[in-house]
Order: structure tokens, then C-alpha cells, then sequence
């Protein structure tokens, strides 16, 4: 199978143009070792090479002496080579040696020197629609954030089709694949997750039943921002519930195999008193996974357009960040004290910022321009810009701006 470009090929090129070391951060099956791939001259496989475990034992240097820019694949499965690396970039004092690529973070302590100034950071998410060829481009995030009206053609897509398109995901591994196939791909990731990976990354066992549980209990609730309490007594079940620490120590552990995903709450001024929320909305790091986790179908998504609405905002949220990282945004939620939400801020280092609204249906249009309008009277726009854009992501329709200046965007026209 041909390379599919991705909107990391240009990041990790320009990285290793300014770093020593480039570490690609993302979940498995993303895609991270084929991007490496790409662009290293040699790499170590950390996971599969049996001669590396000898040398990590006799000479850990020694594994770094491959032609650069080397690719050490996997190298949390042996973490101290983190510290090696960082020594090795000061002693070359030359750009571009190493990629480090992982689909598990270690724990914090195993990094004990910092890779300030040596090491620069990526992080790799699922392919986005873009990225798969399922969106036409014609509505950029970036000329929306620099105030551009978007056009684009009609875009009719069958929900069942977008249904399909959610069970497959971003997977690299499952382009030209059916939706059963998605399926099973996700239902044993999660699987996978729930008897193996957790343990290991956690260095504890762990009852994969209540992992399953957990993840089932994510799934069930994706995009809300529910709490610890709630997640502890689903993940319980008619067992009781469990400790609300045992189920945060869980949670870290997906976040660290970037299973799990948050959606930060957007921290701003506003006029009013009203009362900022501070709860993430919590995502997998593709909505297949929430598919997979509960066993669903294509005619079990359509039968249920409540919880497809969910799943189709999950969905718009990692391509959001996956297009707001390109220019070096950041993708947030929006809840104050009166009820107001906002399903995405995505926010610019210089300040910029816009609005989004998801809705499924291009019926739901007007109703979520209003609250787009009513969130945007509440700015202090003495303390903060002004919004460059408020727009609503539908699954039809085609790209215009509103007499009332909200622009409507059908999500398969949108990229970086």
C-alpha cells in the first residue's frame, strides 16, 4: 500500500530542522512508525528487535549509532533510553538525530532530565476525513480563523454512510476496509486494551472486566463531561461502586496509552458572573473505539441519532485538533453557570480564537447560531479578541455565512 500523506509529515520535518530529537506521541495503530518511516535513514524497533534488550543490557549507547535521522521505535518498552538520547544530542550539537516514537507515556519519574531545548513534541492522532480523502478541502480552519467567508459545494451525505465512515475511523490499517471489519478492528483494540495494555502500562494487574466496564462506561458517555462519581458506579455495576481513586488511577492509565483523550474547558473573560466550568468532556482518541467498546453496528448508530449526535461531535473534535495543531492551536469546550455551551473553542498562541457549534442535522442550524451569538455577547472583548469566526459543523449542507454573520460548514469540506 502507497504512503497516504499526513498533516504530520510536514511538522516532523520542520521539527527535526530545529530539535535533536523529535518524540511522535499517539495512540496505537495511528500511524506513527510509517510517518517516521518516511523520512528516517535506520531505525530500532525496541518491541520486536530481541538483540536490543541485549545491548540495553551491555551498552545502551551502542543502540543509538544507527544513521540519522534515527528512528527508535517504541522506545518506552526500554525508557531509559530517554536520558541517553538527551546526552547524545549534547554531545552531536546537531539538529535532526533521533525520532523517538511511542503509543504509551511513561510515567513522569522515568523522565527525570528534561528534554528542554533537545526534544521537541508531536502529537499523532487517527487520520483525519482530510487525510482519508473523505472531505473535499474546500473550507480551510485556518482561513476561518483569519475571518474568511467559506463556499463549498453541496455536500449530501447519507447517514448511514457517515456511520460506516465513524465504525472504520482513522485507522491507517483499515483504508479500503468495511464497516465489519471496522468493527472487529476496534471491538479487539479495546479488547486488547482492557486484558493487556493497562496492566502493562499501569506495571500493576488489572481487572480487565472492570476495564472493559470503564471503557464501555466512556463510551456510553463520550463528549459530556461526566464525572468521576458517575464513571465509578457504572464501572461497578450491580458489583457496587468503586473507589472514585481507583477509577482516576484507570483514567491516567488510558490517558497514558492515549486511549482516552479530554477535551479541556476554555478558561476566558467574560461580562457577566456567571460561573466558568472546569470539567473536561471526555473522548476517545477516535469515536470507532466507542463503537467497538459497545458493540455496535451501522443500523445501531442510525437507530439512535441521539447518541449518533455524540459520536458524530467526538468525531469533529479530533479533526479539529488534528487541524488546529497545524497552526499551533488548541481545540477547548465552553459551560458556564447559566447553561450555555459552546462544543469548540479553538484558540491560536496569538490570541485568535473561534466558535463552534456540532450538529448532526442541517436542521439544527438555527438553533445553534443563536447560542453561538448569545455565547459571543458574554466576551469581555476588552480582555479578549473578539471571536474570528462563529461557525456550526453539520453533516450536510454546503458552506455559507448566515445573514446574522454565523457560517454554516458541512464537516466533509473542512481540513487544516
Amino acid at each position: 500500500m502507497n504512503y497516504i500523506k499526513r498533516f504530520a509529515d510536514q511538522a516532523l520535518a520542520e521539527r527535526l530542522q530545529s530539535s535533536g530529537a523529535v518524540l511522535i506521541e499517539g495512540s496505537k495503530g495511528c500511524g506513527k512508525t510509517e510517518t517516521a518511516r518516511q523520512i528516517a535513514s535506520s531505525a530500532v524497533h525496541f518491541d520486536a528487535d530481541e538483540q536490543v534488550r541485549i545491548k540495553m543490557q551491555v551498552d545502551p549507547s551502542s543502540v543509538l549509532r544507527g544513521t540519522t535521522p534515527l528512528l527508535l521505535d517504541e522506545w518506552q518498552e526500554y525508557p531509559q533510553i530517554w536520558n541517553y538520547v538527551r546526552k547524545e544530542v549534547d554531545v552531536r550539537k546537531t539538529k535532526g538525530q533521533f525520532i523517538l516514537t511511542g503509543s504509551a507515556a511513561p510515567n513522569d519519574n522515568v523522565r527525570r532530565h528534561s528534554g528542554a531545548g533537545r526534544f521537541s513534541v508531536i502529537r499523532m492522532r487517527p487520520m483525519s476525513f482530510f487525510e482519508k480523502g473523505w472531505s473535499t478541502g474546500e473550507v480551510s480552519l485556518a482561513s476561518l480563523l483569519s475571518g474568511e467567508t467559506p463556499l463549498s459545494e453541496n455536500v449530501d451525505l447519507e447517514l448511514c454512510e457517515l456511520a460506516q465512515k465513524i465504525t472504520l475511523g482513522g485507522w491507517p490499517g483499515l483504508i479500503g476496509a468495511n464497516a465489519a471489519e471496522g468493527l472487529r478492528f476496534a471491538s479487539d483494540y479495546v479488547s486488547l486494551i482492557s486484558e493487556v495494555d493497562l496492566s502493562k502500562v499501569s506495571e500493576k494487574r488489572r481487572d480487565p472486566y472492570k476495564v472493559m466496564r470503564l471503557l464501555q462506561s466512556i463510551a456510553r458517555n463520550i463528549s459530556t463531561e461526566v464525572t468521576l462519581n458517575a464513571l465509578s458506579k457504572d464501572t461497578g455495576g450491580s458489583d457496587g461502586k468503586l473507589d472514585d481513586e481507583t477509577i482516576a488511577d484507570y483514567l491516567s492509565a488510558l490517558e497514558r496509552l492515549m486511549t482516552v483523550e479530554n477535551l479541556p474547558a476554555w478558561n476566558t473573560h467574560i461580562r457577566s458572573a456567571d460561573m466558568l466550568r472546569k470539567s473536561p468532556k471526555r473522548h476517545f482518541a477516535d469515536p470507532s473505539l466507542a463503537v467497538g467498546a459497545l458493540g455496535l453496528s451501522v443500523d445501531k448508530l442510525t437507530a439512535d441519532l441521539n447518541y449518533f449526535g455524540l459520536l458524530f461531535e467526538s468525531l469533529v473534535i479530533r479533526d479539529l485538533k488534528i487541524y488546529a495543531a497545524v497552526s499551533g492551536g488548541k481545540v477547548y469546550h465552553y459551560r458556564d453557570s447559566r447553561g450555555v455551551e459552546i462544543d469548540a473553542i479553538v484558540e491560536y498562541a496569538d490570541g485568535t480564537w473561534g466558535a463552534f457549534e456540532i450538529k448532526l442535522g442541517i436542521g439544527a442550524a438555527d438553533a445553534a447560531a443563536d447560542n453561538l451569538l448569545k455565547f459571543a455577547s458574554k466576551i469581555d472583548t476588552q480582555k479578549v479578541k473578539a471571536p474570528a469566526t462563529l461557525s456550526v459543523i453539520t453533516g450536510n449542507g454546503f458552506a455559507h455565512c448566515r445573514p446574522d454573520g454565523v457560517n454554516v460548514i458541512p464537516f466533509s469540506v473542512l481540513t487544516a
